[in-house]
């Protein structure tokens, strides 16, 4: 047991007591706790050790130099310093609302950047300050006080410093000074635990952490003490002799501490032990089976146990711990581990029975109540017959002995009852499937999954070969497919063991097939499928059922109605069956989701067990109909939430596929915000597409997209959206359904045309030839929304080209359209498009009466996305019209409203807008809020908010004279605008880049320049085209 495993579970002890959690956490992976706790994102990986530098230094200054040689290992790259900047603008964009909010961070100083903190900020800081009252305390002889304040400072450590971030050098020094400080804390914790009397508990404890520092004299003496304490005096002189080993292997001997404490422990008589009295010559029981040799993991939750059972804790009562979980999760072998981890604690001796609680037939307590007095030395012939007797006598025996007792798998409460000792002086430790709450006074431990890291060490534990070490990717997927649970990854290590022919990959492969997963999770008498058999057979009938269809969705998990829309029987009785599956552990309850929903899941291998099941004993059609009450029911709650979402204001176009009565749901979610539904279901809802897309429902499936549209596009999704999109349009395809194709090529467009990998072709000419295409799709659907939008993307594509005559035009078509279909959205979108098509051809007055007339129909739309694109581009009207306090006023309530929604993509755009108007203005701090957009624009694959955001930079820099980083923003600016095809803005960073190369490289600067004349002409923007030639005139450059 390391430092990091024996401190694991003292932060949720922490968090429990309601200690505040410091906002930015370094003492394990990198953290950072927004408002009410929540994780905020910090970026990848070079922008979260830039941050962990600066925290490391807070309140200093690092200079730029020595970040640029940290974040690089001492090779930055040429562009290290651009990249710098642009990690900086992120931070300061992800960390804008972490309180206490004191302003911009980090902040920028002469020679570097500097991140202030506020007292409590960083978990660095207050262990400091935990550990440092607690030494105090423990000086001061108060060991209670002392070792609450060095729990609460070891239990802000999750792991090693910044553990998320290896290979960066920088961070090493700080890294072995604060493991010191650590370790230091922990002997402290220790020392003042004995002075608590828990040298039972900290006797196994210590046995581990002595051996993980075999140089800590401290750790070692304080070993020595809980051995001694627990009347152990022959172990304490066995430790001696192994540490002294250890200490002449490195040239020299135990220190005079040590050496006094050994002479101590030789000179006692017998073995003292902390109770009250003599060990008695009773006959003293040791029941437990041998503990698991590769026992792996756990460590939080045996940390957890052994406190509870402490025979020196603070309970006035029977201490009784209980570890729950499913079948095959390792409640036995964690009981077993623990028992032998405390049996110093209780030498009075230990009892074990097997209650055979998922049996058909359970031992009978009077059963085990006769082995028990036996084993406490009562002759067979004076075992009492009758049941209570044997108890009366079992707790006579038992009284003021400390003696533990271990209960495994128990059926249930009336089982146990009889077998608990009525005196304190004993323990109870039992194991059930079941969480049995009838049972007063027992304090439960719930088993999860082991880990993935865990899981693996446990494979290559039993395996013992060095299979693993050579194919720890296989290992990792193994232990992947057996679900993390324990069982199953046994039963894989020991058929590995049983096959020294066979590669990891081979078996990684025979457990791909789900179908035949569990035929190939069995080797002699371990068998998953059978140990959940036993589980499902105690269910009752209609738990049963409830079990084999919800196995049937391929979701990761599932809110409480789900459960009412299969069973059909209304909330009350799925209420009673979900709690039956929770209650056998076959369903796991994950607690409430961001839209206060009950969630639920399933570990794989149940959900694999299920559908055997299912396929075994439903017929198909009814398998066919759950999945569409189940798909159903998710659309119509999706339609109910999506019409209030910010985002592209498309035609709602609906599917054809059936939804069941969904108003009680959506009356129970009626304070619930869209946006938290959406976050809550947007994962089973991705499933739940992807279900329908191979099993041939593809209507449910385009619709369904179509709901998430919106939501995928307010959370930067774009990824996920277009994975989505593809898969369902893929199914409409082979369905032969051109209306739901043509709704799923409508957000593509839009993805591949603003958000876009694809650099071979110029975005604009791939939306133009894309969006007729889907106009004549529309047109024979019969859908006249759909051709409104579709005419808007095509008029946007036209005025990129220069095309403005016929962008107007296609733009007032599609405006007709909408307004012929009363589509509120499409009028909003065809308003922005005449106005962008008439502010670039210079009708500017009438661009923004349109603008207006957008904002008013976002508004009566209720679209925050569509209100915040039409207060944007009227604050960039503004500003070219000069009117920059009125520019400001719509920028800034534009970029609230964005923000407000983590809306990116607006924000991004609004952030660019800002920017330009403050260089209109002269302002000095143009580039920060052009840093933020380009932070943004990378984050989320903005092509053309980053191409913007690069050059309004290269005109800062030219601004202040560093023509040079100004060359190199505009040649990044000009190599992306190349990509989206938009010849006006093209135009405008060529003419930049040729005033930046006109000292650096005259011949290139006229290249620029050449191209950009020749490019404003061609859109007809005769002011770029003066521009262009004047500079051309100036370098004695012909045209």
């Amino acid at each position: 047991m390391d430092v990091v495993e024996w401190t694991s579970h003292l932060l949720p002890d922490l968090m429990r007591e309601g200690a505040s959690v410091p906002v930015f956490r370094l003492l394990g992976a990198l953290e950072v706790r927004g408002p009410g706790g929540a994780l905020v994102p910090v970026g990848r990986r070079k922008q979260r050790a830039l941050l962990g530098m600066l925290l490391l230094r807070g309140g200093s200054v690092v200079r730029i130099d020595e970040l640029l040689d940290g974040l690089w290992n001492g090779r930055p790259p040429s562009s290290a310093r651009a990249n710098l900047h642009s990690y900086v603008s992120s931070l300061r964009q992800a960390l804008a609302d972490v309180p206490p909010g004191s302003g911009v961070r980090p902040v920028k100083t002469a020679g570097g950047y500097r991140f202030d903190l506020a007292a409590g900020e960083s978990d660095i800081g207050v262990f400091a300050e935990l550990a440092a009252e607690g030494r105090r305390a423990l000086d001061a002889g108060r060991p209670a006080q002392a070792a609450e304040r060095l729990g609460q400072a070891l239990g802000l450590w999750r792991g090693a410093l910044l553990e998320d971030l290896p290979g960066f050098d920088w961070f090493q020094p700080h890294a072995t000074r604060l493991h010191e400080s650590r370790l230091a804390a922990l002997e402290d914790h220790v020392e003042a635990r004995l002075g608590l009397g828990e040298h039972a508990a900290l006797a196994g404890e210590l046995a581990g952490l002595s051996a993980e520092h075999p140089l800590r004299e401290r750790l070692w003496g304080q070993y020595l003490r809980a051995l001694q304490r627990c009347g152990e005096r022959g172990r304490a002189l066995d430790a001696y002799e192994q540490l002294s080993r250890v200490l002449r292997a490195e040239g020299r001997g135990p220190g005079a501490a040590l050496r006094e404490l050994h002479r101590e422990i030789l000179g006692e008589r017998g073995a003292a032990t902390s109770g009250p009295g003599e060990r008695s010559d009773r006959a003293r029981p040791a029941l437990l089976p041998a503990a698991v040799a590769d026992f792996t993991g756990r460590q939080e939750e045996a940390r957890r146990i052994y406190r509870l059972l402490a025979p020196n804790g603070p309970s006035v009562g029977l201490r009784v711990a209980g570890i729950t979980g499913m079948a095959g999760i390792g409640k036995t072998t964690l009981a077993v581990h623990v028992a032998h981890g405390i049996t110093a604690g209780y030498p009075d001796g230990q009892l074990y029975a097997n209650l055979a609680g998922t049996d058909p037939e359970p031992v009978a307590p009077a059963d085990v109540l006769g082995r028990f007095l036996r084993a406490l030395g009562v002759p067979g012939p004076a075992v009492p017959v009758d049941a209570g007797e044997r108890a009366e006598l079992y707790r006579t025996l038992l009284s003021g002995r400390r003696v533990l007792v271990v209960l495994d798998n128990a059926a249930g409460e009336r089982q146990v009852r009889p077998l608990l000792p009525g005196s304190p002086t004993c323990a109870v430790l039992l194991t059930s499937r079941a969480r049995l709450s009838g049972l007063e006074g027992v304090r439960w431990t719930d088993l999860d999954v082991l880990p993935a890291a865990d899981g693996v060490r446990l494979l290559e534990r039993i395996v013992d070969d060095a299979r693993i070490g050579r194919s720890p990717a296989d290992a990792a997927v193994i232990v992947q497919r057996c679900g993390g649970l324990p069982l199953a990854v046994r039963i894989a290590g020991a058929r590995l063991t049983a096959r020294p022919a066979w590669t990891l990959a081979h078996l990684a492969g025979l457990l791909r097939d789900e179908q035949l997963r569990l035929d190939h999770l069995r080797s002699g008498d371990l068998q998953v499928r059978a140990s959940l058999a036993l589980s499902y057979e105690g269910l009752s009938g209609s738990g049963q059922r409830l079990l084999r269809l919800l196995g049937s969705f391929d979701v990761p998990d599932f809110p409480d109605w789900l459960a009412e829309v299969l069973g059909g029987d209304g909330p009350a009785v799925a209420g009673r069956d979900l709690d039956e599956l929770v209650d056998a552990h076959l369903v796991n309850a994950v607690g409430a989701d961001q839209a206060g929903q009950a969630r639920y899941r399933f570990h794989d291998l149940v959900r694999l067990f299920a559908r055997e099941l299912a396929r075994e004993q439903e017929a198909p059609a009814v398998l066919d109909a759950a999945l569409d009450r189940g798909f159903g029911a998710w659309l119509a709650v999706a339609e109910h939430f999506e019409p209030r979402l910010p985002g592209p204001c498309f035609a709602p176009i609906a599917g054809r596929a059936p939804r069941p009565d969904v108003r009680r749901i959506v009356g129970s979610l009626a304070a619930v915000a869209p946006l938290s539904w959406f976050d809550a279901e947007q994962a089973a809802l991705r499933a739940v597409i992807g279900q329908a897309c191979a099993g041939g429902r593809d209507e449910v499936a385009f619709d369904l997209v179509q709901r998430m549209e919106k939501y995928f596009d307010v959370r930067g999704m774009y990824a996920e959206w277009e994975a989505a999109g593809q898969a369902a349009r893929a199914a409409c395809a082979e369905a032969g359904n051109r209306r739901g194709e043509a709704v799923m090529l409508r957000g593509l467009i839009d993805v591949d045309t603003w958000i876009t990998t694809d650099h071979t072709t110029e975005a604009m000419t791939r939306a133009l030839g894309a969006a007729a295409r889907l106009e004549g799709m529309f047109r024979a659907a019969g859908e006249p929304g759909g051709m409104a939008d579709a005419g808007v993307m095509r008029s946007w594509s036209l005025t990129a080209m220069g095309r403005h005559a016929e962008a107007v035009a296609t733009a007032t078509e599609a405006l007709g359209w909408a307004e012929d279909a009363d589509h509120l959205g499409g009028q909003a979108r065809a308003h922005v498009a005449l106005a962008v098509a008439l502010g670039e051809s210079g009708r500017l007055p009438a661009a923004v009466e349109h603008l207006y007339q957008a904002l008013a129909c976002a508004r009566k739309l209720g679209n925050p996305r569509w209100e915040a694109t039409a207060l944007q581009f009227l604050g960039m009207g503004h500003s070219e019209a000069g009117n920059f306090d009125a520019s400001e006023e719509f920028l800034t309530e534009s970029l609230a409203i964005s923000r407000r929604h983590r809306d990116a993509y607006t924000e991004a755009l609004t952030m660019n807008a800002m920017a330009r108007l403050q260089l209109r203005r002269g302002d000095a701090d143009a580039d920060v809020a052009a840093e933020a957009a380009l932070a943004v624009a990378r984050e989320y694959r903005m092509a053309h908010h980053e191409a913007e955001a690069l050059e309004i930079l290269g005109e800062v820099e030219l601004g202040r004279g560093r023509v040079a980083e100004a060359a190199g923003y505009l040649r990044q600016s000009v190599a992306m605008w190349r990509t989206r095809g938009w010849l006006r803005f093209l135009a405008g960073a060529l003419i930049l880049l040729g005033r930046a190369l006109g000292t650096l490289d005259p011949a290139a600067a006229g290249t620029a320049l050449r191209e950009a004349h020749e490019l404003a002409l061609r859109v007809g923007d005769t002011a770029k085209a003066q521009a262009a030639a004047r500079m051309l005139a100036d370098l004695h450059i012909d045209m």
